[in-house]
């Protein structure tokens, strides 16, 4: 029962942090000197980022079966950021982007939320020894 509330409250939780960070932010900054463009995003916004999905992850891996929630917010993530990203792109290479956020909030957040369970079944296991 608990997977079955936590797990939409933390794939709206992964959608609102993706909007946070990284959502609203769609300019691309030109150097007048060099022509070169980046963005959309500053490295502050990606760190916020990175930091609050850790945070959740953590916390999905503490209170919910660890690899539902890892596999929720892959999905959740990677489908907000590609639908974005291939909207704002016409060379096709959000593609390449897409494979890279999935294969990033996978490997993260699995780490992060088996992590967090094996902390918890740790701890709970030393109070019973």
């Amino acid at each position: 029962m608990r997977d079955l509330l936590g797990l939409p409250a933390l794939a709206v939780a992964t959608l609102a942090t993706w909007w946070c960070w990284l959502g609203w932010d769609t300019r691309y900054t030109v150097d007048p000197v060099t022509g070169s463009t980046s963005g959309p995003y500053e490295p502050w916004q990606v760190v916020g980022c990175v930091l609050t999905l850790a945070l959740l992850a953590a916390l999905g891996g503490w209170y919910l079966n660890p690899l539902l929630a890892a596999a929720t917010m892959t999905a959740t993530f990677t489908v907000a950021w590609s639908w974005r990203a291939a909207s704002t792109d016409d060379s096709g290479l959000w593609v390449v982007g897409a494979v890279l956020v999935l294969v990033g909030m996978a490997a993260g957040s699995t780490a992060v939320s088996f992590g967090a369970h094996r902390l918890r079944r740790d701890r709970g296991d030393r109070g019973r020894g």
